[in-house]
């Protein structure tokens, strides 16, 4: 085992992340109060590369034995395995990247299962209003079944061509372009529909829980 998988490494690092993104939200770190122009919504930066950001640990699940449950609920609740996943419609969409951390990426091409197949599938109750996505490495983030079904909301498998890799999600993440992109869960394991309102991981611990970044939704 490497000193970067050793769970206690694994923990401190963690902790340091929270902590340092919790005092951002206390301090309002970044925010301008200014409106965005053209693509490039307020206190935002443009990159070329694709940072990664995590919270200290990225899963390593093989194809062999990923499964994503679609439930909570629904009518008719699903699960998949990877062949089953690919089976799916799929949908290339491009669209860009506005991290909270103040760096934008532009054009991402992505591949993948729309979410409103995912929805038409599993027919959520009346009810419903909430979506809750589950990663392996235990993140949480909530948005509105509003969101979840815009049409560039992608479960993303690959990236420019490419499958999704490990640091960056794969091996399928949700990808929410509207917003700032920690709502892209990573390592998604799990949707669930939901009657109530849950606030995920960083939701609890400072963040916005819509996070648009044109009107600078950081923090709550």
């Amino acid at each position: 085992m490497s000193d970067d998988e050793n769970p206690a490494n694994i923990a401190s690092i963690k902790a340091k992340l929270i902590a340092s993104k919790q005092k951002w939200a206390r301090e309002g770190r970044l925010l301008t109060g200014k409106a965005g122009e053209d693509r490039l919504p307020p206190g935002q930066r443009l990159v070329r590369d694709w940072p990664v950001l995590d919270l200290g640990l990225q899963p390593d699940v093989p194809l062999a034995t990923w499964r994503l449950r679609i439930d909570g609920q629904v009518n008719n609740p699903v699960e998949w395995d990877w062949a089953a996943f690919q089976a799916q419609p799929q949908m290339d969409d491009v669209s860009d990247i506005h991290c909270v951390t103040s760096w934008s990426r532009y054009d991402n091409h992505w591949t993948g299962v729309a979410a409103r197949h995912v929805v038409e599938l599993a027919k959520p109750h009346s009810e419903v209003n909430h979506v809750i996505f589950h990663s392996h490495d235990g993140y949480t983030t909530n948005v509105t079944l509003e969101q979840f079904t815009a049409p560039d909301v992608v479960l993303a498998h690959a990236w420019e061509g490419k499958p999704l890799t490990r640091e960056h999600g794969g091996p399928v993440r949700i990808i929410m372009p509207q917003y700032y992109f920690w709502k892209s869960a990573k390592w998604v394991q799990r949707i669930e529909f939901a009657a109530i309102d849950r606030p995920g991981f960083w939701e609890v611990r400072g963040y916005h829980n819509n996070a648009d970044p044109w009107t600078e939704e950081r923090y709550s």
